[in-house]
């Protein structure tokens, strides 16, 4: 296997929010599943890949509430893998949960468009895309992080990364006049999201990074203290989003075609049905891995659009495989 001496590490998260009003049904499911995928397709070791779900609480054999996927909790996580991380190495992270949009503190002409993505941890400590730029922008050279993130407004959620599939991108009208019926999506409202907040904290305050602070102190997103993300060098962080920053992301419940009797979330198991298609040992492109999914997605009805973003260079290079060296490259077009 090309580049089997480096490592191949990652972090899965799911985040179904059990018992709140905020529920889901698919995000543990699909972290599971993408584990066996990682497991089985693409070289990954047991060891290597960590796992942080909201059930390990319910779960007695748990041995501790490191496990459960607060904002603490993966930040450190990535900032782990991305520590142990040298040159050439492949990294990956998958988010399964809800999604928000943030609104500037101060609101000005225009702000509706320019607001700011984020992860909703089971701890509603929010991570930013500008703590995304800030993780990926201490990647070793030639070390390749691969994001998936299943969840509303994931269109865009590391800060400043270059856009190659998105609102523009190409396609074409199907027939979903066989439209399932879903009732589920992975939208978070950001009202919800400062309420519930506001609930823990006792703050009277319209500004979510003052309620963070009070709450979870350091461990709160910098994007709240200056921390801004810088103008960002150019990287090997590939972005794969369930949907566009102004979309939702769904949930497939367990009767719906392709769900196998399991809810999961629409953009994860879009990628499943793809890799699915594909012989063992064959690769994809990150950008070939995108389109294919939008089409899955639209031939079941469902509305929202996958994008990437990433380098020129990244986007046809193979989803989850370390990219050829050069030398090869131009031995195969002699």
């Amino acid at each position: 296997m090309e580049g089997s001496a480096k490592k191949r590490l990652a972090t899965l998260v799911g985040c179904n929010y059990p018992n709140s009003r905020h529920e889901l049904s698919g995000c543990i499911n699909d972290v599971h599943a993408m584990r066996d995928l990682l497991l089985s397709r693409f070289g990954f070791s047991p060891d290597d890949v960590v796992l942080l779900t909201d059930d390990a609480h319910l779960d007695s054999s748990s041995p501790s509430s490191s496990a459960l996927p607060t904002g603490a909790n993966i930040r450190r996580a990535l900032t782990d893998m991305i520590d142990r991380a040298g040159p050439g190495d492949v990294l990956f992270f998958h988010y399964s949960g809800h999604g928000t949009l943030i609104p500037p503190v101060k609101p000005h002409h225009g702000w509706q468009h320019r607001r700011d993505e984020a992860i909703v941890p089971c701890d509603f400590n929010l991570i930013t895309d500008v703590d995304f730029r800030q993780l990926v922008d201490r990647l070793p050279a030639e070390t390749t992080f691969t994001m998936v993130s299943d969840s509303c407004h994931s269109g865009g959620l590391i800060d400043k990364e270059k856009e190659q599939i998105g609102p523009e991108a190409e396609t074409t009208t199907a027939d979903v006049s066989g439209a399932i019926h879903r009732t589920v999506g992975r939208y978070l409202p950001f009202e919800s999201v400062l309420g519930h907040l506001a609930s823990l904290s006792g703050i009277d305050s319209p500004h979510v990074g003052e309620h963070l602070a009070e709450l979870f102190g350091a461990e709160a997103s910098r994007k709240f203290s200056g921390g801004a993300a810088a103008a960002g060098r150019g990287d090997d962080a590939i972005l794969l989003s369930g949907c566009q920053a102004n979309e939702t992301s769904a949930d497939m419940s367990p009767f719906e075609a392709g769900s196998g009797g399991k809810a999961y979330g629409a953009f994860s198991n879009a990628i499943r049905v793809v890799l699915g298609e594909k012989e063992e040992g064959a690769v994809i492109s990150n950008r070939e891995l995108v389109m294919a999914a939008r089409k899955v997605l639209r031939e079941r009805g469902f509305e929202q659009h996958p994008c990437l973003y990433c380098s020129d260079e990244n986007a046809d290079a193979p989803f989850l495989w370390p990219r050829p060296e050069k030398k090869q490259q131009l031995r195969a077009c002699m």
